[in-house]
């Protein structure tokens, strides 16, 4: 096996190896190690590496699986981490200078702590903008991040690092949090798989386990990677009061479909979505079609007023505040986005608007919840626009999509609805490429709580497509970047 097999090596398939003796971590971390060394300065999707130190923590691997050991699910496998969650020892800088010198955590977060306590081997940080304020990935504190595909645009946000080094080869697993579509978004413009779960499926450290719009999920470039990770760091934990106890185990194995009933919509009834998104999203509603589910375009009943500025309220509210915070003291350290979200924030909305989101998740689910009693899934695209640019400011009132006006953070993404939704999971997977080589992908959306479905209808998808990261062919030509 190569080292560029090795480093688009599944996690399964690798501790299937390691447990056979016939592939040791410390090779698997060598190969990520030398190809991320050699190409990353095109890519920067890492924030921090400690590469010395999973050198250490790969031999102890060895030894424990020379020895006949048992170990965790993960033990071995290379995990990046997304530089928003804390991890033990280490820094969290929130893609912010604010916290360039920040002190190292005392505690990993819950969803780390269980991949850590699995055997996973965490030897980097991943990329994300300032204080994961947008769907772009590039910061002052780490520069721009680029997309494997198409080193002019970017890899999505914002877990962007995370998208992009699981595209480029560089880790075998990562993590990532989801606002306003941050898994999701860069799964799809980097052509990768992730997983926003229920809020409190995947516990959480404090401000984010407080929040109903946010979630911690899986990062990875296989369906049964993801269904692994979530096996792994899904269920009640002592320090998250919103953890889930509902114990449930995901499919790692595809099983037949046919009879599934899908629904699908491409553009929600009111979204510009590029043609290229369209023609994408329909053939992989076909792939479906062809594995034997039951597949039906349904009308969402949802229109432009149902969702406008839905999230903008809710930023300005919540999770937007922090920007206030934090220019009080550090403007001089701050991106020019954070500080225009601090502004908007100071002088868009008042107290009045904070339960606007609520009011219209709830008439959004009044028009989905039925469909969904009737549908076992719901499939739609993930963005409705290609990635953006890889310096996309989130900012810029000319952006336009297909050539209309639109907004620049939320104009051409499909997320953010399912995170005001946030009781129902939602599977991000690849469905193809524009033109310009960047990926597209759908979204899975499943009943609340209905997390089975999700990756069973998935993992069907994923064998009828023949999986998409199993040949050169079907990989980012960054050697010839």
């Amino acid at each position: 096996m190569t080292d560029d097999e090795l480093c688009y090596l599944p996690a399964i398939d690798a501790t299937a190896l390691f447990k056979s003796r016939k592939l040791s971590p410390v090779e698997l971390l060598e190969a990520i190690s030398n190809r991320s060394h050699k190409l990353n300065p095109i890519i920067n999707c890492f924030a921090e590496q400690y590469f010395e130190e999973a050198r250490s923590n790969a031999k102890s691997a060895e030894a424990s699986y020379a020895s006949g050991q048992e170990g965790g699910a993960l033990l071995g496998i290379p995990l990046a981490v997304k530089d928003a969650q804390r991890v033990k020892n280490k820094r969290t800088t929130h893609g912010s200078l604010i916290f360039k010198n920040a002190a190292p955590e005392d505690h990993s977060d819950p969803m780390v702590e269980r991949l850590e306590n699995a055997g996973a081997n965490i030897f980097a940080r991943t990329t994300t903008p300032e204080f994961c304020l947008t769907g772009a990935c590039h910061s002052r504190a780490w520069g721009v991040t680029h997309n494997p595909w198409n080193l002019e645009y970017g890899p999505g946000g914002s877990s962007g690092g995370s998208g992009a080094a699981l595209a480029s080869g560089f880790t075998t697993l990562a993590t990532g949090t989801d606002i306003g579509g941050s898994i999701r978004i860069p799964a799809s413009a980097s052509g990768v798989v992730g997983f926003k779960p229920p809020h409190g499926r995947n516990p959480d450290g404090p401000p984010s386990n407080f929040d109903r719009f946010n979630h911690c999920g899986p990062m990875t470039r296989t369906v049964a990677d993801a269904a692994l990770m979530q096996n792994i760091t899904a269920g009640v934990h002592a320090r998250d009061h919103d953890s889930l106890r509902t114990q449930i185990k995901l499919p790692t194995k595809a099983a037949s479909i046919k009879g599934m009933k899908i629904a699908y919509s491409i553009d929600f009834g009111y979204v510009n979505v590029d043609p290229e998104i369209r023609t994408n999203t329909l053939a992989a509603i076909d792939i479906f079609r062809a594995a034997g589910a039951i597949v039906e375009e349904v009308d969402l009943g949802w229109t432009v007023a149902v969702d406008h500025d839905c999230m903008h309220w809710y930023n300005a509210m919540n999770f937007g505040r922090q920007t206030i915070w934090h220019q009080e003291k550090s403007a001089h350290l701050m991106t020019d986005y954070a500080i225009r979200m601090a502004e908007s924030v100071r002088h868009g909305s008042t107290m009045d608007d904070i339960h606007k989101p609520w009011a219209r998740a709830n008439a959004m689910y009044q028009t989905l919840g039925p469909i969904l009693e009737t549908h076992e899934v719901l499939i739609c695209p993930t963005l409705n626009s290609p990635a953006v640019k890889a310096n996309h400011d989130p900012w810029d009132h000319s952006f336009t999509v297909n050539g209309k006006k639109a907004d620049p953070e939320y104009g051409w993404v499909m997320t953010h609805q399912f995170n005001m939704l946030h009781n129902l999971p939602v599977l991000a997977v690849p469905s193809g490429h524009a033109a310009n080589a960047v990926p597209t992908g759908i979204q899975i959306v499943g009943r609340s709580f209905d997390d089975e479905t999700v990756f069973r209808a998935g993992l069907a998808y994923e064998r009828e497509c023949g999986g998409w990261y199993n040949s050169p062919a079907t990989r980012p030509k960054l050697n010839k970047g």
